[in-house]
């Protein structure tokens, strides 16, 4: 394997130091990477405006065929858990009627739905910001993090009409 690929195990550690799901510890490592590529499968299309081509990948290998940044494998992490938080939505564990004596406080599982619904929404938000974050800036020659702002106003069709000073339709 090139050092120029980015190991799709790269992105599972960052995603496992979100999610501490003890389910993960309990099945084989082969079942849990098999999970793991599922969920980064379907994080993959989720990253609307990546730099990279992120469907340049190899299944085989389990490694794209690019180096990916930090940043985009944080993006990617973070994008894997809305799938991860559907499959705990959907288990029928949550749905179920269950029993519990006096002694346990027991909160409903419409509620325990909601708190997860709730999470999702937050890490979806979460990895939009994220994405946002890196459309919206990128590393000079020398390194050092630059705002797009000027190239993404240069495309764009009313800057390219109104550039030089005058007034914003909205204004008048």
């Amino acid at each position: 394997m090139d050092s120029k690929n980015t190991p799709f195990s790269a992105i599972y550690k960052i995603f496992l130091n979100q999610c501490t799901d003890d389910m993960y510890m309990e099945i084989s490592e082969e079942e849990t990477k098999k999970m793991l590529k599922q969920l980064l499968l379907i994080a993959i299309p989720l990253f609307e405006f990546p730099r990279q081509d992120l469907t340049d990948y190899d299944e085989d290998f389990e490694s794209f065929n690019i180096e990916l940044t930090t940043e985009e494998m944080n993006v990617l992490a973070a994008y894997m858990m809305i799938p991860w938080f559907d499959q705990q939505l959907a288990t029928c564990e949550l749905v179920r009627m269950k029993y519990s004596g006096a002694d346990f406080k027991f909160t409903s599982q419409a509620n325990h739905i909601a708190k997860l619904q709730s999470l999702k929404e937050q890490y979806r938000e979460q990895a939009f910001h994220l994405q946002r974050l890196y459309k919206r800036r990128k590393k000079d020659d020398n390194g050092i993090m630059q705002s797009t702002a000027g190239e993404i106003m240069s495309t764009s069709p009313w800057y390219k009409t109104h550039r030089g000073g005058g007034r914003r339709p909205w204004y008048r």
